[in-house]
């Protein structure tokens, strides 16, 4: 599609949305996270027309991926890149992740998962997705970052499947 950006070019727009609210913040909070990331919802990319193309996903829980348990919340797009005759290549995600120290509240919550693959693209709100299981907004998060411990973790990649 002409003037919309490439799949490739996505990370820049999040890590610019996230950088938008940390001007206001000292920590991240999961709400300030899920607004920046709904902005970034909303940008639309050069991106095949069929129902898969561009998916939102939104999930959390307690995971000890690295260690120690954490109750983590995941952000993630993903979109299908095809090749010059229209087939399936790769994917591109983009990742945004908030962990938090596990607490009895946190891990009550359990853990939950959705992916939003709609045509047209899916009109999301800063209250998209609803559920009885949220974590509590008050909850500060403690960002994984490689550089400063106030910036989101920010991260993008590619997958080939053969």
């Amino acid at each position: 599609m002409p003037n919309r950006p490439r799949p490739e070019e996505a990370l820049d727009f999040l890590r610019a949305e996230l950088a938008t609210g940390q001007s206001e913040m000292t920590e991240w909070t999961t709400r300030g996270a899920w607004l920046a990331f709904v902005r970034f919802g909303r940008w639309r990319f050069d991106t095949a027309a069929t129902p898969d193309s561009d998916g939102l996903l939104f999930q959390y829980g307690t995971y000890a991926f690295s260690g120690r348990p954490m109750f983590t919340v995941g952000l993630t797009r993903q979109f299908d890149v095809t090749d010059d005759d229209g087939e399936h290549d790769h994917y591109v995600q983009v990742h945004c992740e908030l962990r938090y120290e596990a607490e009895p509240d946190l891990d009550a919550l359990g853990s939950f998962d959705s992916w939003f693959f709609t045509m047209p693209p899916p009109k999301i709100t800063a209250s998209t997705p609803t559920s009885s299981r949220r974590p509590p907004t008050g909850t500060r998060a403690s960002m994984c970052a490689p550089t400063a411990p106030t910036a989101p973790t920010a991260s993008s990649s590619a997958t080939s499947l053969s």
